[in-house]
């Protein structure tokens, strides 16, 4: 009985069971089908594409980079070479050559001069010797003098709410000889002196489309009378940065205190406060970089003593508040905030983003983040041995918007210390 139930089943099973494999391998060979059918179109296909080409303008650019243009043209030829913008913003287009030699003494002595002319008449001539190697590289010592002669510059008076209608300029020269030492106790800690004299003249504006400012701002310090100052200071700074000339990594911070001494008038006297925070986040193997600043500039005087306009911390312009024209607000106290996206878009060229905030006030009590102007835009870098060589920036606030031509780096600063004995510009 059992063996006439089992039969039945198994042949169902083997009928069953052959159906399926015969099955599988109609599938497999219909796969193997599929597979061929692809595999020769695309074989096919890739015998009919065509080399890519680049265009014109991708064959400059690979040029422009295989042939290193840039870096050769900033080098110059035997330490003579031109030196472009590294002037006041509405000064024109500034050229002149500069000599500078980082050989000298087997590189114990670095020298660098400089004359600048712009089409707006606009002069600017400086030079520098530098020792760079004295205790093994651990000390350097410069000594630095500028001359300026700067036609117009732009003031609308002190103060946080100053209206851009009250817009007047002023005619600006000054001479500035200064001598600096520093030290570097750890390999990232700087320390460091200076001294120096500062020589101030204004006179009236050459923008005849704007009033000149002892015309409107008959109050204002330093108007009649300009002072000569005995200056000196100290700074701190750590320094980080993958490359201080274009960092894409690390950070710099410095702090810099200096005293003013008006040794013609003894009315002019005062003292200052520069902090300056950067700080580099590098991603994608450092191709896109995070770049983030935070600086503020502190004043104080005793008794009856005045800041000189020309001399008060301002912000607006090309290196701060973009947005907004250069020196658009000014008083005793300043305080910056900058935030920047920059990519690769090739070799020697970066674009940007960025994010500007800032604000003037009058005691330093007022220091914190409200009451902020603002702006923000867009820009280029081009770049030459890691270097900013030229930079464009589109900034725009509530005021329009301003275009930025300018040759050096958006958070230019000095190798040491946090300025110089002449206002920055």
């Amino acid at each position: 009985m059992m063996r006439k139930l089992l039969c039945p089943a198994l042949s169902i099973c083997g009928a069953t069971l052959a159906a399926a494999l015969l099955l599988a391998v109609n599938l497999n060979a219909q796969e193997l089908t599929r597979a061929s059918e692809i595999e020769t179109q695309r074989t096919q296909k890739a015998a009919e594409l065509q080399p890519d080409e680049p265009n014109r303008v991708e064959n400059a650019m690979r040029v422009f980079k295989d042939r290193r243009y840039m870096e050769r043209f900033a080098a110059g030829w035997n330490g003579l070479r031109l030196k472009f913008g590294n002037m006041v913003t509405n000064s024109g287009f500034a050229i002149g050559p500069e000599y500078y030699r980082d050989d000298l003494l087997d590189g114990a002595l670095r020298f660098r001069a400089s004359a600048q002319v712009s089409t707006r008449g606009y002069q600017k001539h400086e030079s520098s010797l530098m020792f760079p190697t004295l205790a093994r590289g651990k000390v350097v010592a410069e000594v630095h003098g500028v001359y300026r002669n700067y036609g117009s510059l732009e003031y609308y008076g002190t103060g946080a709410s100053r209206p851009k209608e009250l817009r007047t300029n002023y005619r600006l020269e000054d001479t500035a000889f200064e001598g600096m030492l520093s030290a570097r106790p750890a390999s990232h800690l700087i320390l460091g002196g200076f001294g120096g004299y500062l020589l101030t003249n204004i006179g009236h504006g050459t923008n005849d489309r704007f009033a000149s400012a002892e015309t409107v701002f008959h109050d204002a310090p330093g108007n009649e009378r300009q002072p000569a100052y005995l200056r000196n200071g100290v700074f701190a700074q750590w320094d980080y940065r993958d490359n201080p000339a274009g960092p894409k990594q690390g950070g710099n911070y410095v702090m810099q205190y200096t005293w003013y001494r008006d040794n013609r008038f003894g009315a002019y006297d005062f003292r200052r406060l520069d902090v300056d925070l950067q700080q580099y986040v590098g991603l994608l193997n450092r191709t896109h970089v995070i770049a983030l600043r935070a600086k503020a500039t502190l004043t104080d005087t005793d008794g009856s003593d005045r800041i000189p306009f020309y001399l008060e911390p301002t912000v607006g312009g090309s290196d701060d508040l973009r947005g907004f024209r250069d020196f658009r607000f000014s008083d005793r106290n300043a305080m910056v905030l900058n935030g920047e996206y920059r990519w690769e878009i090739f070799s020697g060229l970066d674009g940007a983003v960025f994010g500007d905030a800032g604000k003037v006030f009058a005691r330093r009590g007022q220091l914190s983040f409200r009451d902020l102007e603002a702006s923000a835009g867009f820009g280029l870098r081009f770049n030459a041995r890691n270097a900013t060589f030229l930079r464009m920036d589109v900034g725009f606030s509530h005021e329009g918007f301003q275009v930025w031509l300018k040759f050096n780096d958006a958070f230019q600063s000095r190798r040491f210390g946090a300025g110089s004995g002449q206002p920055v510009y």
